[in-house]
């Protein structure tokens, strides 16, 4: 079975607290609501401290075609994808040496924030010198399960193909689509929550001969995966694309919704490796917000201390959609996990849907 050998995330430029940007907000959207401190309170019971950006705020304070934000969009995402690679290949935190990109076989590219064709991998392929032959798998709209979905594929790819070295890239720009002429509440609370995040996932096939390239004394082996869609659920959460670019779409019964279906579905993806939930040890959850955090303690039984890495990138980044998994999975590999601990990865996006994995820490 696959193992995952490093991860990292890159710094955006542009740090900003929680507290500005709720008085950005104001700014921006007082005017248009009656209630607007009450709405305003999702800036601090959302639980987050801080979000990084690409931009200044002063960018956001204008109008910009969807062509701009695009254009952005591919600019950013080239600039700080290849910057990613380059950190994870190189992360002496989990590495012994630096891995070649000459030996990647394959990418599989996330995003749900913006266009482009060629995609990013390619426009990256241009930029360090990786091998023409290297398989290029571009995933798109998955939202803030891709992260998720980008490791279960990748972890197929691995096992048709054991000798192979693959990385899962995730770019994910949230903060080009926000929308200052939107007076939705849909629209307020994605700007209380959503941000920008880069990163990057090296995994291996068991044939590869790890233990030369891995630092740490155990890394988590991907045992097995399971993706959900639930029926008639598409306005759950997505785009609704305009004119003006891509406008959020966030149902507020997500919490209730998690609640009542995650945990028949965890069951089954338990039941399917023989496994209950009391073996589970660590929770990879994508936080997409305090909300469904607790939905997820609440539906799985989970305690507090289960997701308090989850909360931690929640606190300091936001939600980045499908890259915030991966920065919640590096944080994990930095902790001293015991031999054969089980540990399962979820993330939920568009559809609606869900992706798991479950994980294993061995030598």
């Amino acid at each position: 079975m696959p193992y995952i050998l490093s991860t990292s995330h890159i710094q955006l430029p542009y740090l900003f607290a929680q507290e500005k940007l709720m008085e950005f907000s104001r700014e921006i959207f007082g005017s248009s609501f009656k209630d607007i401190d009450r709405l305003l309170r999702a800036f601090k019971n959302g639980q987050v401290d801080s979000r990084y950006f690409i931009k200044d705020l002063e960018w956001f304070k204008r109008d910009h075609s969807f062509e701009e934000r695009n254009n952005a969009f591919i600019e950013g995402a080239v600039t700080y994808g290849t910057k990613a690679i380059q950190s994870c290949l190189s992360n002496g935190t989990f590495l012994k040496h630096e891995v070649a990109v000459q030996e990647i076989e394959a990418i599989f590219f996330v995003t749900s924030s913006g266009i482009a064709t060629p995609t990013i991998d390619a426009r990256i392929m241009n930029r360090l010198p990786f091998s023409p032959y290297t398989k290029r798998i571009p995933l798109w709209g998955l939202g803030c399960a891709g992260g998720a979905s980008g490791l279960s594929r990748a972890f197929e790819y691995c096992k048709a193909f054991p000798k192979a070295k693959v990385l899962v890239l995730s770019v994910e720009l949230c903060s080009l689509s926000f929308q200052r002429n939107d007076r939705s509440k849909s629209n307020l609370i994605g700007t209380s929550l959503f941000s920008d995040g880069v990163a990057c996932t090296f995994i291996c096939g068991d044939e590869v001969a790890r233990k030369n390239i891995s630092k740490v004394k155990r890394v988590p082996k991907i045992l097995s995966t399971q993706s959900t869609l639930m029926p008639d659920s598409l306005d759950v959460m997505g785009w609704d694309v305009r004119n003006e670019g891509l406008h959020v779409i966030f149902s507020k019964d997500i919490p209730t919704i998690i609640s009542n279906w995650l945990k028949p579905n965890v069951e089954v993806f338990l039941d399917k490796n023989d496994m209950k939930q009391s073996n589970i040890r660590h929770f990879i959850a994508h936080p997409g917000g305090k909300k469904v955090i607790d939905a997820y303690c609440e539906s799985l039984g989970f305690h507090e201390e289960m997701v308090k890495i989850s909360m931690e990138v929640l606190r300091e980044y936001g939600n980045m959609s499908s890259a915030t998994i991966l920065y919640v999975l590096e944080k994990f590999m930095e902790q001293d996990i015991s031999e054969g601990e089980y540990g399962l990865a979820a993330a939920l996006g568009p559809g609606f849907s869900s992706e798991l994995l479950l994980l294993r820490w061995e030598e």
